[in-house]
């Protein structure tokens, strides 16, 4: 038995802005004088990102004019967790909904109401009864659809959909499970100075992704099977990379020794999941990285000798959207998906994504046409 991802849809927000101006909003909320300003648009300028989409219009216009951030110097009294949660209700679901109609419009032969899971997916807002219940309501999907939510883990999450998406298929060839990681990212902003969170405001955007996995393959289009999993830890990297709620919203601790950790562990993660299938690294062509920030990819290109023509996909996305979170890596895979034809088929993909932990998933995926 084996599960198939057969299509992947994506949505964003509509206030898509300039990586440069994020930075100059940035630097007046820090109230930053000139010589930190002149350091903070040298990071946003090397962050690899050109563009990123927010739910917040406020971040592309001057103190003033802010709906969401309180007009003042300072930005004070700055928005509670409760007021951006409230932002996160009103602005998931019509998100989710984009990016999972964009999914299932992909395969005209599955309608919404043959579905038999949902699994949501989330680091970035809760509440209850919650965006599955009303993901329910509007795609039309069948009362009786068995829902799960993964919740607050982060970059990697999207894997643990899809593990518990193959675990359903495998058990039963006629299940049709879609995932739907939805994150609001820009929401969280926090106005530390320190280096870690000034990495992290520039480095996350908001977006949604949905993927269809079913039992057994649909349609003519290329699929992807899901053919193995393995999930490793770098202890030493516990405070590196995590995700605390505070009073005033969800704060991200995002490290520059990341990179690091992820380097000292990527290939024995890589090894790991490779040793019990018939297929070598160097037999691999295509790769599916989630790109949480530049020196990342760039680290894994130089511990596994890929080439950054390798690491196009998630390079692509890391440049137009920043990284989405749990989102990012099926953006990435969304990329690969819509470029393979028939001579591709039995071609291995590798995919990478990392989180709090530190965690490192990989899978390996192989294109069925």
């Amino acid at each position: 038995m084996i599960s198939y991802l057969s299509a992947i849809g994506t949505a964003n927000p509509s206030h898509r802005l300039p990586q440069a101006q994020i930075g100059e909003f940035m630097a007046q909320a820090l109230q930053f004088d000139e010589a930190a300003t002149r350091k903070l648009r040298a990071l946003y300028r090397m962050s690899g990102i050109e563009h990123r989409y927010t739910v917040l219009p406020d971040y592309g216009r001057p103190n003033g004019d802010f709906t969401f951030f309180p007009n003042t110097p300072d930005l004070e009294p700055f928005p509670s967790v409760g007021a951006r949660m409230q932002a996160y209700r009103r602005e998931a679901l019509p998100l989710a909904a984009e990016a999972a109609e964009s999914c299932l419009s992909q395969t005209p032969e599955i309608p919404a109401s043959s579905l038999t899971h949902l699994i949501s997916v989330s680091c970035t807002g809760m509440y209850a009864p919650g965006l599955d219940i009303e993901l329910v309501h509007r795609l039309g999907l069948p009362s009786n659809v068995q829902r799960t939510c993964v919740n607050f883990m982060g970059c990697y999450a999207a894997f643990n959909a899809l593990k518990l998406a193959d675990a359903i298929c495998r058990a039963d060839t006629d299940a049709r499970v879609l995932v739907v990681c939805t994150e609001l990212c820009t929401l969280h902003f926090q106005k530390h100075h320190e280096e870690d969170h000034l990495v992290s405001n520039a480095l996350f955007g908001d977006g949604a992704a949905a993927a269809l996995v079913l039992g057994r393959p649909s349609g003519t289009r290329p699929h992807l099977a899901l053919e193995a999993f393995h999930c490793g830890l770098e202890p030493d990297g516990h405070a590196d990379m995590a995700w605390h709620v505070n009073d005033f919203g969800f704060e991200m601790t995002l490290s520059s020794y990341v990179p690091k950790l992820i380097q000292r562990g990527i290939r024995q993660l890589t090894d790991d999941l490779l040793r019990r299938l018939p297929v070598k690294l160097p037999n691999i062509k295509h790769f599916a990285i989630h790109p949480g920030g530049r020196r990342i990819l760039e680290t894994i290109e130089q511990e596994l000798n890929l080439t950054r023509a390798d690491n196009a996909p998630a390079y692509k996305v890391l440049r137009e959207y920043g990284n989405m979170s749990s989102a990012t890596v099926l953006y990435v895979l969304r990329e690969l998906l819509s470029g393979f034809t028939a001579a591709d088929a039995g071609a291995p993909v590798l995919s990478f994504a990392f989180g709090p932990g530190l965690t490192l998933e990989a899978m390996l995926l192989r294109v069925v046409s």
